[in-house]
């Protein structure tokens, strides 16, 4: 499978094109950057600490994604809308890490998905769809006197709060007590807020330091207390899933699809 990476010069970009090079069956079809960028014609094999490839990064990412099978795209929302048109244009299989999409431009990404296969995830390791499924199954189990508040952090660098696996964390609770995330979410909490409204579920952000992501679900009751956590210690883990959403859309009919669904979980 050839597997393209666009914004392979960054830190998970680099990340990414080091899992594609350990991964049996995958073969790195090139790398795109954003126009003016240093790393323009550079190798992006080299610039992730690998033997050269004899690929050179381009900045025009049609052209990548028309020598993929599958495109990896950890950027911005702007830029994977626009990766998403590419993706249909071309008949190329998308797996967009990218957290923060409005609702318009998930909107993109859904109608892509109408021509190509598209694996989107918050999160692309095991063990937070591990934590996804548990979120969903305790929530279905305890009832609204069971107070729910989901609690992450991570590297001062973060530019979105509360993060993609935050929210996917709240979808899934909202999910297992049968309700619309968006009726139930209190994600702001400042000043006098009065008392705290049964049957919604808070969100609670921290950034510091070079945290990789640590996520939380608490359910609290006046008796006791249940906390579900996943730490991540080594950003490259999200990286080896990626790739492994890759390999498994490139081969996939049209749709959207999520980790769950590459890992075969139920």
């Amino acid at each position: 499978m050839k597997i393209g990476i666009v914004g392979c010069a960054g830190r998970m970009g680099r990340m990414l094109v080091q899992a594609v090079h350990q991964t049996p069956g995958a073969e790195l079809a090139g790398g795109s950057e954003a126009k003016h960028s240093d790393a323009i014609g550079e190798d992006p094999a080299l610039l992730a600490g690998l033997k050269a490839s004899g690929l050179k990064i381009t900045d025009d990412a049609r052209v990548l994604f028309e020598a993929s099978d599958c495109v990896v795209d950890f950027t911005v929302p702007a830029a994977t809308v626009l990766h998403a048109g590419l993706a249909k244009e071309t008949g190329t299989a998308l797996v967009p890490g990218t957290t923060g999409l409005s609702a318009d431009q998930q909107a993109v990404i859904e109608d892509a998905a109408q021509s190509v296969a598209i694996v989107q995830a918050a999160n692309y390791s095991v063990g937070v769809n591990l934590l996804l499924g548990l979120t969903e199954q305790v929530a279905s189990i305890l009832g609204d006197d069971f107070d729910i508040e989901v609690l992450e952090m991570h590297h001062r660098h973060k530019i979105d709060a509360p993060s993609g696996t935050a929210l996917a964390l709240g979808k899934a609770a909202a999910a297992g007590r049968g309700v619309s995330l968006d009726d139930v979410a209190d994600r702001v909490r400042d000043g006098i807020t009065g008392e705290r409204t049964v049957g919604n579920i808070g969100f609670a952000t921290l950034r510091g330091g070079m945290v990789v992501g640590d996520h939380s679900v608490i359910f609290a009751s006046d008796d006791e207390r249940i906390e579900i956590t996943h730490r991540a210690a080594d950003r490259g883990l999200f990286a080896k899933g990626a790739i492994r959403a890759a390999m498994w859309a490139a081969s996939k009919d049209a749709g959207l699809y999520s980790m769950r669904d590459v890992l075969g979980f139920d």
